[in-house]
This record gives C-alpha cells, sequence and structure tokens, in this order.
C-alpha cells in the first residue's frame, strides 16, 4: 500500500507542451521538443510532469476546448510522439499527469455539431439544452467582466445551450450515463498509452448537476468514485489530481471519508493565506487554513502550489485580506483579473527580491501536501502584462540568450517572448542560471533533493508551534519517530525568536539541514535561534544519527 502512494513525497512540475521547446522551427512547442528537455527535468529532480491540454483543439482557450479527446493536437505531434516521450518520461523515473477536461468541450467537438444540427442525436442529452433563456442566466459565470452569460442561443436549433465558461465551450451533461461512460473511456485510453494519472479541471462543476431549473444544484460525489474505482482498476497506482476550489467543510467530501473518492486536491484555501501572509507579515490566517484542511483519509493528499496558469484567486480571503493583497502584489487595474485575482507571476509579484522568493518556495516545499512547481519558476520568469487575460503569465520558457530565448529557431513564436527590462530572456535563462552556483536554479534543485529527502512532510503529522511571533511560521512534522522542524521568517528584519519541541527523549539538539545552522537547546529544552530578514531554516531533531537514518516510502 505504502509503495504504491507515490504522490506523498512527489515533486510536480506543470507544463505546457505548446510553450516549452519547439523542435521544428515552426514556433509551437512539440513533444519532440519536450522529449529533448527530459534530462532537464530529470536533473531538476522532479518526479511528475502535469501536462496542460494537448489534445486536439481551436485553441481558443489554451486547449481547454477540446474538439477529439482521442488524438494530440497536430500542431504537437502524433500519438507515436506522446507514446515516444511518455516512454523517456519512464526511463527516468519521471511520472506523467495530463489535464482532463470533461465539463465541456468545444462548440467545434463533432459531438456538439451533430447534437445541434439534429434533436434527435444520441448527442442531444450529452449537453443541457432549454428552450427559453432562463432567468438566471446572468448568474454563475466563471469569468466575470469577460463572460456576460451562460446561457447562449444556438442558431442551428434554436435552443439555449449551458456553459459554465466561454460560449465557445458548451457544458456537458455529466449526469447522463453515457457521457459518464465515455469519461472512463478516454481515461482508459491515455492510461494505456503511459499516463500516471488526470489533473482533472474543473471538478466541482464536472460532478454538479445542470440545467434550466436548477436553483442550487446536488453535486454527485458518486460519481467521483466512480472514476477511482475505474482507474485502480485499469492501473493500481494512477491517481486523479483535482481542481477544486471548494470551503473546508465540503473537503472530504471530495477525497471520501474512507478515501474512497479522489487522491489528491490542489489547496486553495491554504494559498489565498499563504499569499495574504506574504504581504502582511501575519502567519495566523494561514495557520489557521493549514489546521482547517488537515483532516484527511490515510490516502488522500493535498496538491501545494504559489502560482499556476490561471490567475490568482483570492476570492476567498475577507475584504481586508485581499486589499492587502492586492495592494502588496497587484495594485494596478491591468494586474488583476475577474474582479477577484491577481494574474501576474510570482517573481514580478515579489519585486524580484531572491530573499522573497527563496522564502515563498520553501515554504511551498514544506507545507503539508505534495509540491507543484510551475515552469519557468525555477528560473524565476516574469509576466507580460500586455498580454490578454491569463497569457500574460503564460509566455514561452526560456532556455538561453539566443535568438527567440531558444525556445524556436522560428521567427514567430505562439507567444511573445518576454524580450525587455529584468525578466526579459537576455537576463533570466537557464544557460546562464545553471552556471552560476548562487542561481535559482540551482538553489531549486537542491531544495528539491532537500523535500524528496524529508518524507515527513508528505506522509507525517504537522504541528504549528507557537512562538509569540505572528510573522513567524514554525512547522513539526512528525512520522516513523522522526522529526523535522522548519521555520520561516515573514518579516523584512531579523528576528530572535524562542521556542520548545517538547520531545520524548529528544537530546535538544536541531541538526540544519540546509546551510549548518544546528540549534542546541537549553537545559529547559528551548531554543533560541535568530532568523535573518525573509529568512528559513530546516531541521532535524536529534543528533547525528538522525542525518544519517533515511526512512524507505
Amino acid at each position: 500500500m505504502i509503495n504504491d502512494l507515490w504522490y506523498k513525497n512527489a515533486v510536480v512540475y506543470c507544463l505546457s507542451v505548446e510553450t516549452f521547446m519547439d523542435s521544428n522551427g515552426d514556433g509551437i512547442g512539440d513533444f519532440q521538443g519536450l522529449q529533448r528537455r527530459l534530462d532537464y527535468l530529470a536533473g531538476l529532480g522532479v518526479t511528475a510532469i502535469w501536462l496542460m491540454p494537448f489534445q486536439a483543439s481551436p485553441g481558443r482557450d489554451d486547449g481547454y476546448d477540446v474538439s477529439d479527446y482521442y488524438n494530440v493536437d497536430p500542431r504537437y505531434g502524433t500519438l507515436g510522439d506522446f507514446v515516444e516521450f511518455t516512454h523517456g518520461a519512464k526511463q527516468r523515473g519521471i511520472r506523467v499527469l495530463i489535464d482532463l477536461v470533461v465539463n465541456h468541450t468545444s462548440d467545434e467537438h463533432p459531438w456538439f455539431k451533430e447534437a445541434r444540427a439534429d434533436k434527435t442525436s444520441k448527442y442531444r442529452d450529452w449537453y443541457v439544452w432549454s428552450r427559453t433563456k432562463p432567468k438566471n442566466a446572468s448568474e454563475g459565470m466563471v469569468f466575470p467582466g469577460v463572460q456576460k452569460s451562460t446561457w447562449t442561443r444556438d442558431t442551428h436549433s434554436g435552443e439555449y445551450y449551458f456553459h459554465r465558461f466561454y460560449d465557445f465551450q458548451p457544458d456537458l451533461n455529466t449526469a447522463n450515463p453515457l457521457v459518464q461512460a465515455e469519461i472512463l473511456k478516454i481515461m482508459g485510453f491515455w492510461i494505456q498509452l503511459g499516463v500516471s494519472g488526470f489533473r482533472m479541471d474543473a471538478v466541482p462543476f464536472v460532478i454538479a448537476e445542470k440545467g434550466a431549473d436548477v436553483k442550487k444544484p446536488k453535486e454527485y460525489f458518486d460519481m467521483l468514485r466512480a472514476f477511482r474505482e475505474f482507474l485502480q482498476w485499469r492501473k493500481g497506482d494512477s491517481i486523479i489530481l483535482a481542481e477544486a476550489n471548494v470551503v473546508p467543510r465540503e473537503n472530504m467530501q471530495y477525497f471520501g471519508h474512507d478515501g474512497e473518492r479522489l487522491q489528491m486536491m490542489f489547496n486553495f484555501h491554504v494559498n489565498q493565506s499563504l499569499f495574504y501572509a506574504l504581504a502582511s507579515a501575519d502567519t495566523r490566517p494561514l495557520a489557521r487554513a493549514m489546521r482547517d484542511t488537515e483532516k484527511l483519509p490515510r490516502t488522500g493528499q493535498w496538491g501545494v502550489f504559489l502560482r499556476n496558469h490561471d490567475e490568482l484567486d483570492l476570492g476567498r480571503l475577507s475584504k481586508n485580506e485581499r486589499e492587502a493583497v492586492f495592494s502588496a502584489f497587484g495594485p494596478d487595474e491591468d494586474m488583476q483579473l475577474y474582479d477577484r485575482g491577481i494574474r501576474r507571476r510570482l517573481a514580478p509579484m515579489l519585486g524580484g527580491d531572491i530573499r522573497r522568493l527563496k522564502l515563498a518556495y520553501s515554504l511551498m516545499y514544506s507545507l503539508p501536501g505534495t509540491p507543484v512547481l510551475r515552469y519557468g519558476d525555477e528560473i524565476g520568469m516574469g509576466d507580460d502584462l500586455s498580454l490578454p487575460e491569463r497569457n500574460c503569465a503564460r509566455t514561452p520558457m526560456q532556455w538561453s540568450n539566443e535568438p527567440q530565448g531558444g525556445f524556436t529557431k522560428g521567427q514567430k513564436p505562439v507567444l511573445p517572448l518576454i524580450s525587455q527590462g529584468p525578466y526579459g530572456y537576455e537576463n533570466v535563462n537557464v544557460a546562464f542560471q545553471r552556471r552560476d552556483s548562487d542561481s535559482m536554479l540551482n538553489w531549486t534543485e537542491r531544495m528539491i533533493r532537500m523535500r524528496k529527502e524529508a518524507p515527513e512532510i508528505g506522509w507525517g503529522t504537522c504541528t504549528v508551534i507557537d512562538c509569540q511571533d505572528p510573522g513567524v511560521l514554525i512547522m513539526r512534522y512528525e512520522w516513523r519517530e522522526n522529526v523535522v522542524v522548519i521555520i520561516h521568517n515573514f518579516h523584512d528584519k531579523p528576528v530572535e525568536i524562542s521556542f520548545s519541541l517538547n520531545n520524548k527523549g529528544n537530546p535538544g539538539m536541531l541538526i540544519d539541514i540546509l546551510d549548518g545552522h544546528d540549534s542546541q537547546a537549553t537545559g529547559t529544552y528551548e531554543h533560541h535561534i535568530v532568523l535573518e530578514p525573509y529568512g528559513f531554516r530546516w531541521y532535524r531533531a536529534g543528533g547525528l544519527d538522525y542525518l544519517l537514518k533515511r526512512s524507505e516510502v
């Protein structure tokens, strides 16, 4: 059982095939280019790659408008290229997760084309229709300010179809057993081609009741159990990592009280409180968020992240907390999006301050769960706010100071590379940072290695220790009689703290496993530590035997 739960001590790297590496000079990333960069990812130390949508699509929403679930978009290569990639990843000990976007399809999908053309088609009930425009059509938009309605009149059939997202993405009627069977078929197809699981998009919408007369949608959680059972029948250690931004009291409904539903979910609750802590140097809401989300089934795990391909959603913070984060990290209107979030990458959000960047990523690697790193963040890539909506943070990977950042030999990349200012590819790229032992890239490699050598974080019990300073977070992990203590100073000034671990039989020694700042407790088992501005420490509790002791997972 334990060996099958590989995701408990994994490090996930999220990338878009389209913007990672172009092999043929057409300006679009592809699987052959990605395969050439597998050794780079293996050297970085990641254990799983999460691919954003790469299936056939008109490309109006970065591939989230799928038109064929059983094929690779021709711009990225062929199914053969995909299999060669998964094989190459497996050779290097790297698993592959792919996006599963089944809440909606593209309006160019053959299912929808047939559904709108013929009301007697079997695909008609695969979508959600209404003869008249529902009264609540102006409510529940995912993209407020950009999206005007959730119901659009179809000129072919004269009826309205439901779309939680853009109007070119009609929602699937996921309550239909035939649609559910097709979702299982899609998962089975890609499992057969070598993937280890799926990042499932918009899970609360997938399982929610849909219809013109639905006022308070019922959620069909048993659908998640059916998905998990199918995956485990096909490939025992395959998983679903769910995008579900829900309140903590609903978490166990998604995981299942006995762990019979989802294996993993992103922890949006902790993510939002984390950014408030970075903005305010007040870690108390973050500690509360950790307590609110600590209850998990034994097989459950959180996905911990800082920034992703979407906006930084701050919708669950209080008004004052949200305003504090906006003021610190996204004060200008063009930095904000959808009335709820910030659309920037992390490095420019933090003003390029390497101390704060390292603090933030040390925190990501050490919070309860599995860290999920976004492509380019290992070198501190920036953003291009002149690009619309979320595209500003989806620019191509910066490999070198060659033309087009080494991403392509072509003249016109799929999105413009960042070429101006401190985050331009001439200044921020992999090639330069590889040669600099103090670079963000080499530091990230060391941190990933440290995270994998501290399975207590993925498997153990976390306790927040109070040191009487709300700007300092102390986390104590215990697993199999091993103890790891991790401390972060959110202040912009040095602080001196005192705390006690209260370990039974512990000699009081904390061994620094990052930089050699060991701490010996006093006779009262108290530790006194001085932390530099935005400083952090990773410790093992005990004597030198703890340094050498490694638990097998």
